[in-house]
């Protein structure tokens, strides 16, 4: 059984920094891809970064490359998003999913399960 509690939203000013937290409850964690997707309402929920298992390889959605960082704690089941220099655009709520093994899927089709997400506000 999968379960991920994400954490750290806010509201926060244009040009402001968050950091999102994902806790893991998942069998060998270390071993998946992880990713973060987000969402407004009306909108299909969107791709925004992945991790490797190694937390080596990362990837990102290009409005976010630059500003956004994806990284993991494998001894804590842990995955962060770092999010600097954040835009009003950036308000969403925030989700993390586990990937496969070798690989991870933009979409979110491509998964079964979601936390409850975390609310991001960015003012301007």
């Amino acid at each position: 059984q999968v379960q991920l509690v994400e954490s750290g939203g806010g509201v926060v000013q244009a040009g402001g920094s968050l950091r999102l937290s994902c806790a893991a409850s998942i069998k060998a964690f270390s071993v998946y891809f992880m990713t973060w997707f987000r969402q407004v309402p009306g909108k299909d929920r969107e791709f925004v970064a992945a991790i490797h298992w190694n937390g080596k390889n990362t990837y990102y959605l290009e409005s976010v490359k630059g500003r956004f960082t994806i990284s993991r704690d494998n001894d804590k089941n842990t995955l962060y998003l770092q999010m600097d220099s954040l835009k009003p655009e950036d308000t969403a709520v925030y989700y993390c999913a586990r990937g496969g093994v070798s690989s991870y899927s933009n979409s979110p089709d491509g998964y079964d399960d979601w936390g409850q997400g975390t609310q991001v506000t960015v003012t301007s």
